[in-house]
């Protein structure tokens, strides 16, 4: 298993990918498996806030 340090961030503040630590937690988001998948971040993150959301909805139905 790979430690968190090693894997890839995507930096809210700069829009770009990391690998490890570079970046203050607060500007980082992840930690993704690949460079690729920390590219699509927002598009990620997106995502799972629109299924929290539904989901939330369907709870208080």
């Amino acid at each position: 298993m790979t430690s968190d340090s090693e894997k890839y961030w995507y930096n809210l503040k700069t829009g770009e990918v990391e690998k490890g630590y570079e970046s203050p937690a607060v500007d980082r988001a992840g930690p993704f498996e690949t460079a690729e998948e920390a590219a699509r971040a927002p598009e990620i993150m997106r995502e799972r806030s629109r299924a929290w959301a539904e989901e939330e909805a369907r709870e208080d139905s």
